[in-house]
């Protein structure tokens, strides 16, 4: 039997959370934590929360709710609260606006792991973009490899934060870098699967969308300081001059396809 923790940073999210908060009760699997780490919000997102809360105890899914709401010193630091707060065997970060691709997806990724498999270090899957009204826009257009490999990054971030399930007690010892502002999740992501080589535990795709993610965000919002870090990041795992080829060859493409 596998349980999930599913971490939500909140701030001020009273305007996309609902959706969110909605897509985690609904979801069949019983087996469910779900940590919202809240910023000591100053609109309705507690008010919300707690509904929420109140909401899902009354259908009695089994999901168990714990809230923490405190100041922070922001996104990062509330994840990394996250993940020491976390006791199910696999971790997902789940953010205000974000939603899981069906009602079953956990119950999906849980059936993915055989009874007698040691279990994966990172369980993955493709993401779909989605508009302010949850409608379909797109698939991401950075795909999951079949094989994925922290190398793997060197191309991009290629499995999207929200459909990557890390084992907890892996996760544990590996916390956000929060020097990073924007690029802190790509660089979590390459240690959390370097530490799986390092203990020669699989990364296993589930073969199916698991996230719709909300078009734009903090990172859209600052493309060009986003950009920026994530070089600093791929340069730490990958090199300065190969990370520099690696984007020119990038741009370079996507010139000749414009």
């Amino acid at each position: 039997m596998i349980t999930f923790t599913v971490i939500t940073a909140t701030y001020n999210a009273e305007k996309v959370l609902q959706r969110t908060l909605d897509s985690v009760r609904r979801q069949s699997w019983a087996h469910v934590e779900h940590l919202i780490i809240d910023g000591a919000s100053k609109d309705g997102t507690l008010v919300m929360v707690e509904a929420y809360r109140q909401k899902s105890d009354a259908e009695e899914n089994g999901h168990e709710i714990k809230v923490t709401s405190e100041p922070d010193k922001g996104l990062y630091y509330a994840m990394n609260k996250g993940i020491d707060q976390a006791t199910g065997q696999y971790l997902v970060f789940l953010n205000a606006g974000d939603v899981f691709a069906s009602d079953d997806t956990l119950e999906m990724v849980a059936q993915s792991v055989g009874e007698a498999e040691r279990l994966p270090g990172v369980l993955y899957g493709d993401t779909d973009i989605v508009n302010d009204d949850g409608v379909f826009l797109r698939h991401r257009r950075l795909a999951p490899p079949e094989h994925l490999s922290w190398k793997s990054f060197r191309w991009g971030m290629l499995v999207c934060h929200q459909s990557f399930y890390a084992l907890t007690e892996i996760a544990k010892d590996i916390h956000y870098d929060t020097r990073y502002r924007y690029s802190a999740d790509v660089d979590w992501c390459i240690r959390i699967m370097k530490a799986c080589k390092q203990q020669h535990r699989r990364l296993k795709d589930v073969h199916a969308v698991l996230t719709n993610f909300l078009d734009g965000g903090m990172t859209n919002t600052h493309h060009r300081d986003s950009l920026k870090e994530r070089f600093r990041v791929m340069a730490h795992h990958y090199g300065y001059v190969e990370t520099f080829f690696l984007h020119v060859w990038f741009f370079i493409r996507q010139w000749l396809k414009s």
